[in-house]
C-alpha cells in the first residue's frame, strides 16, 4: 500500500521517517519530494508498505504524531490524476503579449 505523508518537516531525513515507519513493519520505498532546482524538500512524502495491515497501522500509530515538530498528516495515497495538455509552455493568461500598465 501507498502512503502520503504531508506536514513533513523540511529537517526530517530519509533515515528518520523510515525509523518512524518501520517500528509498523517493512519498507519497500521510501521518497521524500524534494525541489528539483534547490533539493530541499516540499513537504511530503511517498511510503510504500507491502502489507495492507502493517501500512493501516502505520497510519494508525502515525497520523497527528509529532515529528520534528510537526503533525504529520499519513493518509492512504491517491492515485496520480492525468494532467492537462500544456499551453505551450507559458504561465498566466498573457499568451505571449506583454502587457502595458
Amino acid at each position: 500500500m501507498n502512503l502520503f505523508i504531508g506536514n513533513l518537516s523540511r529537517d526530517v531525513s530519509e533515515a528518520e521517517l523510515r525509523a518512524a515507519f518501520e517500528v509498523y513493519g517493512t519498507i519497500s520505498s521510501l521518497n521524500i519530494v524534494r525541489d528539483k532546482f534547490n533539493k530541499v524538500s516540499k513537504g511530503f512524502a511517498f511510503v510504500e508498505m507491502p502489507s495492507d495491515a502493517e501500512a493501516e497501522a502505520a497510519i494508525a500509530g502515525l497520523h497527528r504524531s509529532s515529528l520534528k515538530g510537526q503533525s504529520l498528516d499519513v493518509t492512504i495515497a491517491r492515485p496520480r490524476e492525468e494532467r492537462q495538455g500544456s499551453r505551450g509552455g507559458k504561465r498566466g493568461g498573457s499568451r505571449g503579449r506583454r502587457r502595458s500598465w
